[in-house]
């Protein structure tokens, strides 16, 4: 394979991988994915032949095992209520079994900013960057919410709790090619964002896109749902266009604008008016 290459044959192998659209490295090796077809073709035809019958036992045959129906809401309910703090959540989220999305991925995307910030923002899903760094909206999504939470005074990495920004996501890890998540996806993580919410204390949520709304408050439609507050978890929660949606339709931006000047107002309402 790579190692019979020399640097030029390797480099213009690299080059096509490009070309075929191949961003990253899934493995520390290459495959020779025509011999894990023969060993497939191997297997089904030994799995074809005809087996030997055994001699029949005159035992008794013995009881079958029964089967124990694993739940992973309710094993996940369980891990995040059990966890006190946050360390403890991210802990359980860690090792937590049951998400396949956890086996493709680089790293566990907690969150970011300041627990205990007055403002806790929950978006969908890492994308490349983020399951790279392992911090959520770190990539150009991220720094366009980094300018638009400037424009009104909030900064993630404040250490005033009224300026502060506390950012999490609904997924913890990154779906392939970034699809959206599914549904059992977002049912089996759902109480972990829930117990994540409750231990971080805001006093407003903002919800970034449809499948943030559609996990917390059970509606998508974020086109509908944006600039409406309403409430989730007994907090107040204002639904707002996802950042990278505001690149790929940069007309949505006005939109935006109005919603972040009715989150700067509802700010101003609490304790820490006039920032």
């Amino acid at each position: 394979m790579l190692g019979d290459m020399d640097h030029h044959a390797a480099l213009a192998a690299l080059r096509w991988q490009i070309e075929l659209g191949a961003d990253e490295a899934l493995g520390e090796g290459p495959v020779d994915r025509y011999a894990l077809e023969a060993e497939r073709v191997a297997a089904r035809a030994s799995a074809a032949a005809p087996a030997a019958v055994p001699a029949r036992s005159t035992a008794a045959p013995e009881a079958a095992p029964a089967l124990q129906m694993v739940d992973p809401v309710a094993e996940a309910r369980a891990a995040a209520e059990g966890a006190g703090d946050l360390a403890a959540l991210q802990a359980a989220l860690a090792a937590y079994p049951h998400c396949e999305l956890r086996r493709g991925a680089r790293n566990l995307v907690f969150a970011d900013g300041r627990p205990g910030a007055r403002l806790m923002i929950v978006g969908e899903a890492p994308g490349r960057d983020e399951d790279l760094q392992g911090k959520p909206f770190v990539g150009r999504a991220g720094q366009l919410l980094d300018r638009m939470l400037a424009a009104i005074g909030l900064d993630r990495h404040a250490d005033d709790t009224g300026r502060a920004v506390y950012i999490t996501n609904i997924l913890p890890w990154r779906p392939p090619q970034n699809r959206d998540p599914k549904p059992d996806e977002i049912a089996m993580l759902q109480p972990f964002v829930e117990r994540h919410i409750s231990l971080a204390k805001p006093e407003v949520l903002v919800l970034m896109g449809n499948i943030s709304c559609q996990a917390l408050l059970g509606r998508r439609g974020i086109t509908r749902l944006r600039g409406t507050w309403t409430q989730a978890l007994d907090l107040p929660v204002l639904p707002m266009f996802h950042p990278a949606y505001l690149l790929r339709n940069p007309a949505m931006k006005r939109s935006a604008w109005a919603d972040l000047l009715e989150l700067q107002a509802k700010l101003r309402e609490g304790p820490y008016g006039g920032h």
